[in-house]
């Protein structure tokens, strides 16, 4: 099938792209030996990170430092690999790990505060009510990349004023020139970016007190604002001023930080990556070659559901502004924390699952892994984890997995979305809101940023926003007053009898066709009749195993209808092919549930074996089985696959059982967190 040749096979260029935890006792030959086993597990890119428990005597930008970053990127280019360089030690970034402050305190961040009492380099900015309103210096810090660093530790670095050109540009100069000095023959060719990561005026550990700079008093008050309406930000109140101050102090972050490293990085022919603060900061989203956003904490997840709550807008967010700005790629720092019921490491491979669905149908292409460790030992296991990739149980399956986020971010990223809806925002305002039902009711959207308002224009009832064509709008009915407002008037992107809340579509337009990726959101399995609004023959493609097949389908007035069969973490592509008639059908094969036995349990690495024998077939069967957490199944001792969520299915394929009665042996793999956390349960559920 050469129209998909690109999803069997994609680049190389579509791989995840992990954080690398550098947080151990480098060694040369270790750090090569990792590199050579992420690329044997398809993984072909690196976010090469300082992390909290490198080794004492390597200094943060130091020549050890950069010699063994020198070993990491000779290597990656030797193996074909991209590497992504972090700006920081550890984060939020712009500080250099204290060294933008060092010997210059007066480059340490600032805020607005309100006070009852002046204390000592307080300047008063005004009086009302016995309440004064203060600049002073935040006491902010980051963490850092050594014991002793981290939050509340007495030598936790100091972080700068990124509102403040001076700091910026010492930060520029600490970090982004070294590196270029160290490295500048791979810059654009395996150096491809440069991550910032969530910039924070004030800093970490601040409380009671908003972004402020020095001499912006001076600009908010030329700007027409009074400074003693600024008292109510700290009440939560909203007026003029209050209004004013975030769009100066938004216009402040933006040219000061964000255009200053977008544009180093644009002239040393490399991206700028990562992201900002906040998950709806769309507008600071512009200054991203790459834009992109941080999943972490659980804060969406599959228990909680994906549409509710401002984190729930985070992956559109990224995307939707790439698209709007034409830029081809964008990406999410993924599973940072994403441990179950505060148990440390208690993080599935089902929720990984659901978790790269969730990113990808909203338009995500980059995946950023967060974390593969470059050392477990001792409190590191314990540094926000869990490890994702070689420290986890499925780390001798990683390749599903790579193989899967390289499909997804293919797809995504050559692959046109259509939206009919424009959903009006501002930042720090996407309205999760208006987006649900938007989700639930399979009607794609676009968010569209204030900031791009002025260049959209009314034309016979739509929305002309460059090469996009909205049929509706969500927002203030006068900012477009002769486009319909709201989704009424747009026909969902398919009919789902009955109504499906947890279908997630994107329909796409691949190699000049028209294809829809479905994902089952739920926590249950999706029955139903789906019409699309296309006439013609279709084919499904499995994006977890990269086969493809004939869809049955029948044609209506409304289009092509077929039933949908998606199960739990379920996801599918259904694509238009004029000769999808070609391809073979679906297998339906058998479902057995042999009557499995416990044989054995080594508990040194929380492993259940049981057996089971298999009754004489003279067809492939489906071997299915109810365990918590990793199957594998073993037919007459060959390896038949594996399986990350229940119910785990398997296809014994006749060539193994030679249609004979066959021995199978499953091993069921616990959670790390049985190593790590707290203990969880691991084995075949019980009857």
């Amino acid at each position: 099938m050469r129209r998909l040749y690109k999803l069997d096979h994609p680049s190389r260029e579509y791989t995840p792209i992990p954080f690398w935890f550098l947080n151990g006792d480098l060694s040369h030959g270790e750090i090569r030996r990792q590199l050579r086993d992420f690329c044997d597990h398809g993984v072909y890119g690196v976010v090469l990170h300082p992390r909290m428990g490198l080794r004492q005597d390597i200094g943060y930008l130091s020549e050890t430092f950069f010699d063994y970053l020198r070993t990491a990127i000779e290597t990656a280019a030797e193996l074909d690999m991209r590497v992504v360089l972090y700006d920081e030690g550890m984060y939020p970034s712009g500080s250099a790990c204290g060294q933008v402050v060092e010997n210059r305190p007066d480059l340490a961040s600032l805020g607005l505060a309100r006070v009852k009492e002046v204390c000592t380099g307080d300047r008063v900015l005004c009086e009302k009510d016995g309440l004064y309103l203060v600049e002073r210096h935040s006491g902010g810090t980051i963490r850092g990349v050594h014991y002793g660093e981290d939050d509340g530790e007495p030598n936790a670095p100091l972080s700068a004023d990124i509102l403040n050109p001076e700091a910026v540009e010492r930060f520029v100069q600490l970090t982004h020139e070294a590196y270029y000095r160290h490295f500048a023959e791979y810059f654009g060719n395996v150096v491809i970016g440069f991550f910032t990561d969530e910039p924070s005026v004030l800093g970490r550990n601040v409380r009671d007190m908003m972004p402020w700079t020095r001499g912006f008093a001076e600009i908010f008050t030329a700007a027409g604002g009074h400074l003693d309406g600024l008292l109510t930000l700290f009440d939560g109140q909203e007026n003029a001023d209050t209004a004013l101050y975030r769009r100066l102090i938004l216009e402040r972050e933006e040219q000061v930080y964000y255009a200053r490293l977008s544009g180093w990085c644009a002239e040393h022919g490399i991206a700028l990556m990562g992201h900002p603060h906040q998950s709806d900061d769309i507008e600071l989203e512009k200054y991203f070659h790459v834009p992109g956003q941080d999943l972490v904490f659980r804060f969406v997840s599959p228990e909680k559901g994906g549409v509710v709550g401002m984190d729930s807008t985070m992956a559109k967010c990224g995307a939707d502004m790439a698209r709007l700005l034409g830029r081809g790629r964008n990406s999410n720092e993924c599973f940072g924390a994403c441990n179950r019921d505060g148990n440390p490491w208690y993080f599935t491979g089902s929720d990984m699952k659901w978790y790269i669905d969730w990113l990808a149908v909203r338009g995500v292409n980059l995946f950023i892994p967060h974390a593969f460790y470059y050392s477990l030992e001792g409190q590191r296991s314990a540094e926000r984890p869990p490890d994702v990739g070689p420290g986890s149980i499925w780390w001798p399956h990683y390749r599903l997995f790579a193989d899967y986020m390289s499909r997804l971010s293919c797809l995504m990223a050559e692959g046109q979305y259509q939206a009919k809806i424009a959903l009006l925002c501002r930042n720090r305002d996407l309205h999760a809101e208006e987006a649900a039902p938007l989700f639930q009711g399979q009607k794609s959207f676009l968010y569209l940023p204030e900031s791009q308002w002025a260049g959209c224009f009314e034309k016979e009832g739509r929305l002309i926003c460059g090469p996009w064509t909205f049929d509706a709008v969500i927002g203030p009915e006068e900012q477009f007053p002769t486009v319909p407002h709201g989704a009424d008037s747009v026909p969902a992107d398919c009919l789902c009898q009955p109504a499906q809340p947890e279908l997630r579509v994107a329909p796409l337009i691949w190699e000049g066709q028209p294809c829809w990726l479905l994902v089952n959101e739920g926590e249950g399995e999706i029955e139903a009749r789906i019409t699309l609004p296309y006439r013609g023959s279709l084919g499904q493609y499995d994006l977890w195993n990269g086969a493809a097949y004939r869809l049955e389908t029948e044609r209506n007035e409304n289009g092509t209808s077929f039933m949908l069969s998606l199960p739990y973490r379920g996801s599918l592509l259904i694509f238009a092919w004029d000769e999808a008639k070609a391809l073979p059908n679906l297998p339906r094969l058998p479902e057995m549930r042999p009557d499995f036995y416990l044989e054995s349990e080594d508990a040194s690495v929380f492993q259940k074996t049981y057996r089971a024998a298999l009754p004489p077939c003279d067809t492939d069967v489906t071997v299915c089985a109810e365990a918590e957490e990793m199957a594998e199944l073993f037919v007459n001792g060959q390896f038949c696959g594996v399986s990350f969520w229940t119910p785990h299915r398997f296809r014994v394929p006749l060539s193994l059982t030679g249609g004979r009665a066959a021995d199978l042996r499953l091993v069921v793999t616990g959670s790390r967190a049985n190593r790590y956390g707290n203990p969880v349960r691991y084995g075949l559920k019980e009857k």
